[in-house]
């Protein structure tokens, strides 16, 4: 799973009430979450390293045999549970984020075999990174609630007075040892990831980013 967002260019991303133009964020949001779903899927297939949350849910899922969607959404349960101390609120995107997410991971492993030729491991890395970074934009840009991550990265960053920058650094660090340790696959898809990730994410990201629209003064 997530990172589920990621520092940008300034783009209002405060969560705004469903009631407001449901039409058009709801299916932005349930899109990009499935498509990010679809997008750890073709890392883990490719073989060649996982972003830092992946490794730690490739790592469970070795030491446990549950399947790589239900390890993620246990995880993201457990995360979710420290927003308590930290004062969170979840949205709506909070919780369709774990549920979909979950499913889909899975449904797409099903049918996506691992891979062994170079050549279809680096495709489903590189478009399982592209892919990832657009669905990132697309659901933080509709602007319903944030992932289990990001909230748990936001509250900690309030709470300790530290920089996001900081905190996520920390974070990730953390759960990429825990993964490695565990089992899970680190590469060059790791490290690949962590450098693509944010700028994909800020390049799209204004352009499907939902904003109130500003009425034209009449005329006259």
């Amino acid at each position: 799973m997530p990172p589920d967002s990621v520092s940008v260019a300034p783009v209002d991303l405060a969560p705004v009430p469903v009631s407001v133009n449901p039409g058009r964020r709801l299916p932005q949001l349930v899109v990009g979450i499935a498509c990010y779903g679809a997008s750890m899927a073709m890392m883990t297939r490719s073989g060649l390293g996982l972003s830092p949350w992946d490794v730690l849910n490739e790592g469970v899922v070795k030491r446990t045999g549950l399947t790589f969607g239900t390890v993620s959404g246990i995880i993201s349960v457990a995360v979710l549970l420290l927003w308590i101390p930290l004062r969170q609120r979840p949205g709506l995107g909070t919780v369709l984020n774990i549920l979909i997410i979950s499913v889909v991971v899975d449904v797409v492993r099903a049918v996506l075999p691992d891979q062994h030729v170079l050549g279809w491991q680096i495709a489903l890395l590189l478009g399982g990174i592209v892919l990832n970074g657009v669905a990132t934009a697309a659901y933080v840009g509709a602007r319903l609630g944030p992932g289990p991550r990001d909230g748990l990265m936001t509250g900690l960053a309030a709470r300790t007075g530290r920089s996001v920058r900081l905190v996520r650094t920390c974070i990730e660090l953390t759960v990429l040892g825990a993964g490695w340790l565990l089992g899970g696959t680190v590469g060059a898809g790791t490290v690949l990831y962590a450098l693509a990730i944010g700028p994909i994410t800020q390049l799209v990201l204004p352009l499907v980013a939902w904003r109130p629209r500003v009425s034209s003064p009449c005329a006259g």
